[in-house]
C-alpha cells in the first residue's frame, strides 16, 4: 500500500547572523526514510518533537512535495495525483478539523458524502457502524463547535472513514483526550484494524496507543529511521528487562544471589523485593525464591515502552 525509498525533505530558513543580518540555512526534516507498508498493517510511526513524523505524513498525503526520493501510496504519486489519492485515503490530524464548525455533526457527514461522491447506501452503512462503535447518537445533532474534544475526535474519525479509504493516516488522534475518550478511540481503531480492511499509520506521543494498536513500530529521529520492527524487538535490542516483584515470607539472607537477576529495590523491611530479570526466566527466578525463603505473592511487570524509546533516543 505504501512504498517509500530514500525520502528527503529540506526547508530553507533564515536565521539571525548578527545585529542586522540574517542568513539562509537549509534544515533537513526527513533524511533518507525508506519504508514498505503492506495492506492491512497497523504501523506506529513515532519520534521526539522535530524528528520528522508530521513532515513524513504530509508528504505521504500529498500536502508537501518531497525534495527527493520515491514515494507511492495506493499506487499513486501523492502530489501530482493527490485528487485521485484523496478518494483512497483518510486523514485525521489532532489539531485540524475536516468538519464544518457551525453545522451539526449529522450535516457535516452528509456534506462529506457529496464531496467524495459516495453512494447513499454505502455512506449509510459506514455511518451506522461508526455510530454504534463510537457512540455518536447522543450528539449527532449538536453543532461541531459545541462538541467536547473527545466527541469531536470521534466525529473526525467517522468523517475520515465514510468514503471507505484503503489507508488511514492518524496524527496524534488522542492528544488532549480524557481517559474515557481515549479508551473509546483505541477500542474503535483496534476493531477497525482487526478487520484488515484498512491500513493504518499512526503517529503519536502517547505510547499506550502504540502498545494497544500496533504490532510494528517505526522510530524516527533527526529525520532518519532508527528502528523498524516489532515492539518486542525494540525491547530486545535496547536491553529492556522484565521485573519480578516478590512478597517474601522472610527477608533474603545476606549471601543470597539469584543468577540472571539483579535486585533493584527492597521494601517493607526486606519482605518485598524487586528483581530485574536480565537472563533468567520468570519461572526459574520464582523457583529459586521459593526454595530459599518462600513467597507469599508475586507479580511480573513488563518493561515500559516509554523507557525503552527514551533509551533509544539517547543512544541515537
Amino acid at each position: 500500500m505504501i512504498q517509500v525509498r530514500e525520502l528527503r525533505k529540506t526547508f530553507s530558513v533564515r536565521v539571525k547572523a548578527g545585529r542586522f543580518r540574517r542568513e539562509k540555512r537549509v534544515v533537513t526534516a526527513v533524511d533518507g526514510v525508506s519504508l514498505s507498508i503492506e495492506r492491512g498493517e497497523m504501523v506506529g510511526y513515532i519520534g521526539p518533537n522535530g524528528a520528522g513524523k508530521s513532515t513524513t505524513l504530509k508528504m505521504l498525503t500529498g500536502v508537501l512535495t518531497p525534495s527527493s526520493g520515491f514515494i507511492e501510496v495506493c499506487g499513486f504519486t501523492p502530489v501530482p495525483q493527490r485528487t485521485r489519492l484523496a478518494l483512497r485515503i483518510g486523514v485525521v490530524f489532532g489539531q485540524r478539523s475536516q468538519l464544518w464548525w457551525d453545522l451539526p455533526l449529522r450535516e457535516s457527514f452528509g456534506l462529506l458524502r457529496h464531496v467524495y461522491r459516495v453512494p447513499a447506501a454505502d455512506h449509510e452503512a459506514r455511518l451506522r457502524r461508526c455510530r454504534a462503535l463510537l457512540d455518536l447518537d447522543s450528539f449527532m445533532d449538536t453543532p461541531v463547535r459545541q462538541l467536547s474534544l473527545g466527541q469531536r475526535m470521534r466525529g473526525e474519525l467517522t468523517a475520515a472513514l465514510l468514503h471507505g479509504p484503503e489507508v488511514l493516516f492518524l496524527d496524534e488522534p488522542t492528544i488532549g483526550l480524557d481517559v474515557v475518550s481515549k479508551q473509546a478511540v483505541r477500542a474503535f481503531l483496534g476493531e477497525l484494524g482487526a478487520t484488515g480492511d484498512v491500513t493504518l499509520v499512526l503517529t503519536t506521543h502517547d505510547l499506550a496507543d502504540i502498545e494497544r494498536l500496533c504490532e510494528r513500530l517505526v522510530v524516527i529521529d533527526h529525520g532518519r529511521v532508527v528502528h523498524d520492527g516489532t515492539i518486542e524487538a525494540l525491547h530486545s535490542r535496547y536491553g529492556s528487562r522484565r521485573s519480578l516483584v516478590a512478597d517474601l515470607e522472610r527477608p533474603l539472607p545476606a549471601d543470597f544471589s539469584l543468577p540472571g537477576a539483579v535486585v533493584t529495590s527492597v521494601e517493607a523491611g526486606g519482605h518485598r523485593v524487586t528483581f530485574a530479570l536480565e537472563s533468567v526466566a520468570a519461572g526459574a527466578a520464582v523457583a529459586g525464591l521459593v526454595a530459599a525463603v518462600g513467597v507469599r505473592d508475586l507479580s511480573v511487570l513488563e518493561p515500559d515502552i516509554e523507557d525503552v524509546v527514551a533509551r533509544l533516543y539517547t543512544d541515537s
